[in-house]
């Protein structure tokens, strides 16, 4: 059976403790993952100094040039894998069979890794609003005859991760080309992707130093993210709650992403039918960045029957199919607790499951041994509604009737809204307001992602401060820098 191992300061460990994760399919003990217990964690950790000194080693414009180099690794490379090596089909393919994702959806969630990496300088300039970056090199540097300096909040960065999307992890690789070392929790059923990028990062010329990989149980998690400095947490409200106000803690929790619509736009709505369409259903539904709820101030009800319609096509298919565009749940015990707490729901007066009458088969469907939840799309009469405001981890959607003076107060925080509307007063509002996260306006899915831009907080932000500098010499070292 393939063993997975831990990685301390990136190199393989095999722990006695081990867990088997099964194919999500057969049921049948799949791979094997070493585990590391708290004293490991917190003995590893008590040295974090070390690794940020490795990686301080290297320019940003070496480190942005191995990103480079990773990302072919990545995408094209046999890279190591336990005892072997893993290539990219393998990999698709393993990722598949633990968390049920289609091949042609794995894929598509490499290509992303991959462009994060090839396009490393874009994502950095995004973040540190095009700062010259040899700034971080020398730790400061004269812009306009004005200095600059900054300095690291931590020396690792601490990352949970989920195991909904490979796509996620591309919110954590721009923390190598900013010198700070990573300090991997993988999630459950996903540990795949954050071993297979450290290996590409490493084969490119990282050092092996900037590496922790630690798959473990809460315990465990909870250690990473008391003993680095920074860190990110990914998961539901229950997992996110006790670190909700913890500062050095970055959240990525559920998105509530929505499609908004304005009073002078809303008559047109056939017109953006594939955008509402696309934000429910694309990456199988599993993003924190696809639609759950579209608010209009009327017309609700076609509205809701035209999506329940154009989503009844989209059936089970096949893992290798390249027409797939569903996820089955690897736990199919999880997908019925989702399908009865939605149906819980709708015994709440105000709300009716519009897909019910477009379903050939029950919301919870059986393919090929295994359990799919199938596009629902609920018609509430509220926003107060339970099912108004819910997420859930396959295409979901609520159709919200909701007055336009009530935006954007009523919609609560939210990840990403697409506002389609070019009324003026209605756009200051949203562009006012701080419970969005990320503002589309215009016809863009809630799912187009720009990686040169902040997603739920900025990370350059989370890992870096500026501090007062002055001097009344010249600096040895200073970078003299122009503005970009």
């Amino acid at each position: 059976m393939l063993h997975i191992p831990i990685l301390r300061r990136g190199q393989p460990y095999r722990s006695l403790d081990a867990v088997r994760i099964a194919h999500h399919r057969t049921r049948e003990p799949w791979v094997e993952v070493s585990q590391a217990n708290v004293g490991l964690i917190r003995r590893d950790l008590l040295d974090q100094r070390a690794a940020r000194e490795a990686l301080a080693s290297f320019s940003v414009a070496e480190l942005l040039g191995i990103c480079a180099r990773a990302a072919e690794y990545f995408l094209q490379d046999a890279l190591p894998l336990g005892g072997s090596l893993q290539s990219p089909q393998a990999y698709v393919e393993q990722v598949s069979s633990t968390t049920g994702m289609p091949y042609v959806l794995a894929r598509r969630n490499m290509q992303k890794i991959h462009t994060v990496l090839a396009q490393m300088n874009d994502v950095l300039d995004g973040l540190t609003r095009r700062l010259d970056l040899t700034i971080l090199d020398a730790g400061f540097g004269a812009v306009q005859g004005q200095f600059l300096s900054f300095f690291p909040r931590a020396n690792a960065l601490g990352v949970v991760l989920p195991s909904n999307s490979p796509g996620v992890h591309s919110l954590w690789i721009p923390a190598v080309a900013m010198k700070i070392p990573l300090v991997l929790k993988p999630g459950s059923a996903e540990p795949w992707t954050p071993y297979r990028i450290a290996q590409a990062l490493m084969k490119a010329g990282c050092p092996p130093e900037a590496f922790g990989y630690y798959p473990a149980d809460h315990a465990g998690a909870a250690e990473i993210l008391q003993s680095c400095g920074r860190s990110m947490l990914f998961g539901d409200l229950s997992s996110v709650r006790p670190w909700l106000h913890d500062p050095r803690v970055e959240i990525h929790g559920p998105g509530y992403s929505k499609i908004v619509f304005g009073e002078d736009c809303v008559d047109r709505w056939e017109q953006y039918l594939e955008v509402m369409v696309t934000s429910i259903l694309d990456n199988a539904g599993r993003s924190c960045v696809n639609a759950s709820g579209v608010w209009v101030p009327r017309r609700a009800a076609e509205i809701a029957e035209a999506l329940a319609g154009s989503l009844a096509r989209v059936v089970p298919r096949s893992a290798d199919d390249e027409q797939a565009q569903l996820a089955p749940f690897a736990d199919g015990d999880y997908a019925r607790r989702l399908s009865q707490l939605i149906d819980e729901g709708l015994e709440e007066p105000g709300a009716r499951d519009v897909s019910a009458a477009y379903r050939q088969r029950d919301r919870l469907a059986i393919f090929e041994g295994c359990a799919y939840l199938l596009p629902t799309i609920i018609l509430c009469e509220a926003a107060e509604h339970p099912l108004a405001n819910r997420e859930f981890l396959f295409p979901f959607a609520s159709v919200v009737p909701t007055a336009e003076d009530q935006l954007p107060e009523a919609l609560g925080p939210t990840l990403v809204v697409t506002a389609i509307t070019e009324d003026p007063k209605l756009i200051r509002r949203l562009t006012d307001s701080p419970q969005i996260g990320r503002l589309n306006l215009g016809p863009i899915p809630t799912t187009q992602v720009r990686w040169d831009q902040p997603h739920e907080g900025n990370l350059f932000d989370h890992l870096y401060a500026r501090r007062a500098f002055q001097t009344a010499v010249s600096p040895p070292g200073a970078a003299a820098v122009s503005a970009r």
